[in-house]
């Protein structure tokens, strides 16, 4: 008779399969029986990320670990020898405490703009924050693979702040067809190339561009947005899978 590990690893594989198709190996599928078993990690919870076909477990789903565990406690303080507001530098010192009698398992994290995406920039404190809580939850539980918050990334100012490069140009075609066949055959390289989700790049291009609906987006906004996803594939694809991977799916690509 199947367990309730069984069980939970059947529904994690089911839904892999959905999420990441040919990606999931046989060595992939074994090790996501071990975390299904060992630690109780849910895909469709969000527990678990696949990137550059590696397993990734995430901030919620090591607490969702920890109050599964009754986990006493969790303090987090800014260690100050190591911070420099002015730089936006933080870095932070977290201790889990996995019950009342538990001296502790300590873990650091540190964040500033050049290892953070540019995506969150300003939002350093917090990045170092949330590392140094992943990093002792995956101590205090024996957690061997890293968390997804502790990816680092090649920063890059934001799109407003840098000088655009462009695709060699084109005749325009209009609006309504992402930038003519040519910007939109690059596109579809990139995605098969790299193996993204067509969906999921759907819904960035169209918060890039910053339109409703991609079709609104004027041929330079698409072509921007195309050289864009290739810098940051080339530079750090785990930070890009990242960023796709933040849109819910039940949302990708409604416009």
């Amino acid at each position: 008779m199947p367990t309730s590990a069984d069980r939970l690893f059947r529904r994690n594989l089911r839904l892999a399969r959905k999420k990441w198709g040919a990606a999931i190996t046989h060595d992939l599928r074994e090790t996501l029986r071990a975390f299904s078993k060992d630690f109780c990690f849910s895909v469709s919870s969000g527990d678990l990320l696949l990137l550059d076909q590696r397993w990734y477990v995430t901030h919620v789903g090591l607490i969702r670990l920890a109050r599964r565990n009754r986990c006493h406690g969790i303090l987090a303080d800014a260690a100050p020898e190591f911070c420099d507001p002015k730089q936006a530098r933080w870095a932070f010192r977290a201790t889990v405490y996995k019950s009342r009698n538990c001296r502790g398992f300590v873990g650091y994290g540190d964040a500033d703009p050049s290892n953070v995406s540019f995506l969150v920039h300003g939002a350093e404190m917090r990045v170092a924050e949330t590392r140094a809580v992943n990093r002792a939850l995956r101590k205090a539980y024996g957690i061997g693979i890293c968390s997804v918050e502790e990816i680092g990334s090649f920063a890059e100012p934001p799109q407003s702040q840098r000088e655009p490069k462009k695709l060699p140009s084109q005749p325009s075609n209009g609006n309504g067809n992402y930038g003519g066949p040519k910007v939109r055959d690059r596109l579809c390289q990139l995605i098969r190339q790299h193996q993204l989700d067509a969906t999921l790049v759907k819904s960035y291009a169209t918060d890039f561009c910053g339109v409703k609906a991609l079709r609104d987006a004027t041929r330079e906004q698409v072509e921007n947005f195309v050289v864009h996803l290739a810098d940051w594939i080339e530079k750090d694809r785990n930070a890009l899978l990242c960023q796709l991977n933040s849109y819910p799916r039940s949302e990708a690509g409604a416009a």
